[in-house]
């Protein structure tokens, strides 16, 4: 499960040590962490990283295949998340140090900026080989995150990026070695921390209105 630290000025939320797919309890562990987050004071910044092969693997499918009536209200909370993340009023970081997949690469997309280890581990976008549209928030957040031919082919194709090609498509920040992968994204949340406050809250909240507005008025099926 999630667990959150803070050092010095920076928050690390690791998100576990497993696939780390959106199981409703997940969600919930995050979105407290967030409120720790955002209800502190002073100069933070928050970087999410995770231990093992995986950062995430996005949406928790078998639980999802076994709560179908509970899918609607899966998906709000989903959208929600993105929508709160892209928002959030400290500078946001993620530490990619493993496979980051479907829903967990749009989570790290609703980031500020994004670390990724160079030599293993890939970021995509497989909804096209699996069958599942994108829903329009989730359309949105992409497309508003990268550049047009990088979306197109991302969401198209879903290809599989490694963190050499990722940077340089500009899905990612920086590619570096796996044992500096955290180090760096604190580092980059460092520089930003006395940013934090209502009025880095209000960019993003206006910078990405549109996107916000299509991930929590959107109820969509996945399907």
């Amino acid at each position: 499960m999630p667990s959150l630290d803070r050092h010095d000025n920076i928050f690390v939320l690791d998100l576990g040590d497993g696939e780390n797919r959106f199981h409703p309890d997940w969600l919930t562990a995050v979105g407290a962490a967030l409120d720790e987050v955002e209800k502190a004071e002073g100069p933070r910044a928050l970087v999410t990283a995770a231990t093992g092969k995986f950062y995430s693997n996005g949406l928790d499918l078998d639980w999802l295949f076994a709560h179908l009536d509970q899918h609607e209200d899966y998906v709000v909370s989903v959208h929600e998340l993105f929508a709160r993340m892209i928002s959030l009023p400290v500078v946001t970081v993620a530490a990619l140090q493993g496979h980051t997949f479907a829903a967990g690469a749009m989570f790290s997309l609703a980031h500020d900026f994004r670390v990724m280890r160079a030599d293993r581990g890939f970021w995509s976008l497989p909804e096209a080989d699996i069958n599942i549209p994108f829903t329009s928030g989730m359309s949105a957040l992409i497309q508003s995150r990268l550049a047009p031919q990088t979306a197109h082919e991302a969401m198209l194709t879903a290809r599989r990026y490694g963190g050499i090609d990722a940077a340089a498509a500009g899905i990612v920040d920086r590619s570096v070695g796996e044992d500096v992968v955290r180090s760096a994204a604190i580092e980059i949340a460092q520089a930003q921390v006395n940013k934090a406050g209502d009025t880095l809250g209000t960019i993003k909240s206006r910078m990405y209105a549109p996107v916000m507005a299509a991930l929590r008025n959107t109820t969509q099926p996945l399907g």
